[in-house]
């Protein structure tokens, strides 16, 4: 068997169309073998958000990268995809609001002994690491330009390496559509000359 692509991809924990678009990835890897990488990205970042008096207060973007930031200073880069996976569930999938409601949930879910509820829900507030969040969102964004937004992915496979904003979903593909859509973005996505395939959305988000 071949050595299986790997997919990093670069997730906003607010943004819908990336947690589509993650959910998507995993419908693929569930089919065949896929090393799946979830990293991170801010749409605070993206938009120059003010880290110091954020416009939007708790709603503000800066305040989900930031729990998830510290839950990654202190476990490892892979708590960013369960940090992802239990706020994209509430927020995406049952449709809880607001943001500050869905992180306090988050944090409980996520405490422990070493690290508690009200110590990770406090890095919200807490500007230390933001230095670390607009690394990695640049570390994202440099193959692709900055005039994108999220997802992001970066794919390794036997042609050789691509990266490239979306697919923008407005439901997840199920099967071998789900296989289909993957192997037609790599596809278009490697070839040379290519920048942008658009068209106007015309649905509503289905998180089914």
């Amino acid at each position: 068997m071949d050595e299986p692509d790997h997919v990093a991809v670069y997730v906003d924990p607010v943004c819908p169309f990336a947690w589509l678009a993650l959910r998507w990835l995993r419908e693929v890897a569930r089919q065949r073998p896929l090393a799946l990488d979830v990293r991170r990205m801010s749409l605070a970042v993206l938009n120059g958000e003010d880290p110091v008096a954020p416009e939007r207060g708790e709603d503000s973007a800066w305040r989900p990268v930031r729990v998830g930031a510290r839950l990654v200073a202190a476990r490892g880069d892979d708590a960013w995809a369960t940090f992802v996976a239990a706020f994209g569930t509430r927020f995406h999938d049952e449709g809880l609001r607001g943001r500050d409601r869905v992180l306090r949930e988050v944090c409980e879910e996520l405490a422990d002994a070493d690290l508690d509820a009200a110590g990770l829900y406090a890095a919200a507030d807490v500007t230390d690491l933001d230095d670390d969040v607009r690394a990695r969102h640049d570390e994202g964004m440099a193959p692709v330009g900055l005039d994108v937004g999220t997802p992001t992915l970066h794919v390794t496979t036997a042609r050789g390496p691509v990266a490239f904003f979306g697919p923008v979903l407005e439901a997840v593909p199920r099967g071998q559509a789900a296989l289909d859509a993957f192997d037609g973005a790599i596809l278009l996505a490697g070839t040379p000359g290519f920048t942008e395939l658009k068209r106007t959305r015309s649905g509503e988000i289905d998180f089914s």
